[in-house]
C-alpha cells in the first residue's frame, strides 16, 4: 500500500507494532511512518482490497489452539470481540477451523463502537447471559486490556500476541492473567 502511493515500505516488525485498533489506523500510523504527510485518498479501500485477497496466506492458529477451545467451550460460551471488520474475521476463522468454536462475533464494523469501548463485550455478556464476574476476555495488548477494565470483567493477556509489546508492567493488576501458550488458559481455567 505505502508503496502504491510513493513511499517506502516499512520492515515487517514496525508494521506489527501498529496493528490492533483496525485498519483505519494502521494504515494511518503506516503512513505517518513512512513520512507521508496525509493518508492518501484510496489507501484504506486499497489496503482492504490486499489484505482481503491476502488474509490467509500466513494465518495459521498458534499451537494447540483447536484443543484449547475444545475443552473451554464444553465449560463456557466463547465469543469473538475484534477490531477487525466482519468478514475478514470470519474469513479467517473459517480458514484457520476456528469458526465453529465461537457463538457469536462483534467485529469492528459492526453497531458498537470499536475496542476499548466496552459496548461490544456488554452485549455479549448480555446476549449469553454472562455475569461479570464470570467473563475473562482474552487478548494480547493495551487495547484488550482497556476493554476489560472498561468492562469490569478479567482479563487474560496473551504474551505471545501481535500487541503483547505495548503493554507496561505497571499497568498489570494482581489478578490479570498472562500466559505464554494456548494451552496454559487450560490451567488456569481448570
Amino acid at each position: 500500500m505505502l508503496a502504491r502511493f510513493g513511499a517506502v515500505p516499512l520492515p515487517e516488525d514496525r508494521v506489527i507494532a501498529m496493528v490492533g485498533d483496525g485498519a483505519p489506523m494502521l494504515v494511518q500510523r503506516a503512513c505517518v511512518a513512512a513520512g507521508l504527510s496525509l493518508v492518501p485518498e484510496g489507501a484504506l479501500g486499497y489496503f482492504l482490497e490486499v489484505y482481503d485477497t491476502h488474509l490467509l496466506d500466513n494465518t495459521r492458529p498458534y499451537p494447540a489452539t483447536h484443543d484449547v477451545l475444545k475443552s473451554v467451550a464444553q465449560k463456557a460460551t466463547l465469543a469473538v470481540l475484534t477490531n477487525k471488520p466482519e468478514r475478514a474475521s470470519i474469513r479467517i476463522l473459517e480458514g484457520t477451523g476456528l469458526l465453529p468454536f465461537f457463538e457469536h462475533i462483534v467485529a469492528g464494523d459492526g453497531p458498537w463502537p470499536r475496542k476499548p469501548d466496552p459496548q461490544g463485550l456488554e452485549w455479549l455478556m448480555s446476549k449469553t447471559g454472562t455475569s461479570r464476574s464470570s467473563t475473562v476476555l482474552v487478548g494480547d495488548s493495551i487495547v484488550d486490556l482497556r476493554t476489560a477494565r472498561a468492562a469490569g470483567v478479567r482479563i487474560c493477556l496473551a504474551r505471545y500476541g501481535f500487541g503483547f509489546d505495548s503493554l507496561l508492567a505497571e499497568q498489570l493488576h494482581s489478578d490479570d492473567r498472562v500466559i505464554d501458550s494456548p494451552s496454559d488458559l487450560l490451567i488456569w481455567e481448570a
